[in-house]
C-alpha cells in the first residue's frame, strides 16, 4: 500500500485497514511458526505496512488536534 493512497483515507477507514493488517501479520507469523509459509518476505511488507498506516493515522489525529487549537 502506498503513502499517497493512505493519505486519501479518513481515520477511520485507516483504522480498519490496521485492524485487518494486525490481523493478517497474526496469521502470517501463525504460518510462518508451523512451517507453512511460502513467502517469507510477506511478514516485512506487513510490517511495513503497519508501520506505514500507523505513522499517517497519528500524523492526521495531529493535523486534527492542531486545526482545533487553531479555532
Amino acid at each position: 500500500m502506498k503513502a499517497h493512497d493512505i493519505w486519501e483515507m479518513t481515520p477511520e477507514e485507516i483504522e480498519g485497514r490496521l485492524e485487518d493488517a494486525y490481523a493478517e501479520l497474526f496469521n502470517l507469523e501463525f504460518q510462518f511458526s508451523t512451517g507453512q509459509m511460502r513467502n517469507s518476505a510477506r511478514l516485512g511488507q506487513m510490517r511495513r505496512d503497519i508501520a506505514r498506516l500507523s505513522t499517517i493515522l497519528r500524523a492526521k489525529q495531529l493535523q486534527r488536534v492542531e486545526a482545533q487549537g487553531a479555532e
